[in-house]
């Protein structure tokens, strides 16, 4: 199992409170309790690492995790659902697109799908936002665990059909992918 040692970096609000260096950076993109956090945790093999929180919403800033200084990983608000008012919704909205469409270390964003469930609609806008900037993008199927062994390939199929490009499956429960998605990252450094 490859290691990477991985360490939390600082939170920012808005791309002008970003982290100044020059490694690559993978943006994680997703829905409320998606699993991002969870990600984060797995591929450090650290379970508390990044915050994780049975309730939706509890990012709230950009937070930055260094892998072995070989990439940075940003952990973004999750989209979809969260308690807060439609002010603060809007002025999140604002701050991750300037971050998004500005930050110049970003490599690849990762958009996370739960492989439990349907692409929803807030993840189909998503791309298509993604798309109309032609930023790179990949995919990654969570929680693919919990779908029974004999429906994993058509689950992931039917995904890179909907949205496109490559698409990873990931457990963080057995760790089982890590080894992979820690190939796929170093390679898009490259």
């Amino acid at each position: 199992m490859s290691q990477l040692n991985a360490k939390f970096i600082i939170s920012a609000e808005k791309l002008s409170q970003c982290p100044d260096f020059q490694m690559p950076e993978f943006p994680l993109l997703g829905r409320s309790n998606v699993g991002k956090s969870s990600f984060i945790n797995a591929l450090a093999n650290h379970k508390k690492l990044a915050k994780t929180s049975n309730t939706p919403g509890k990012t709230r800033l950009i937070n930055f995790f260094n892998f072995s200084d070989i990439f940075m990983v940003a952990d973004l608000p999750g989209y979809g659902y969260a308690k807060v008012s439609k002010e603060a919704q809007a002025r999140w909205q604002k701050y991750l697109e300037e971050y998004l469409l500005n930050r110049k270390q970003i490599k690849s964003l990762i958009q996370f799908i739960d492989a439990r469930h349907d692409v929803q609609k807030n993840d189909f806008q998503m791309r298509e936002w993604v798309s109309a900037y032609n930023l790179p993008v990949f995919t990654v199927l969570t929680k693919i665990d919990y779908v029974p062994k004999s429906k994993q390939l058509s689950v992931i199929s039917k995904v890179k059909k909907e949205l496109q490009g490559d698409v990873l499956p990931f457990s963080a429960v057995d760790r089982r992918y890590c080894d992979t998605m820690i190939e796929y990252l170093t390679n898009l450094c490259k």
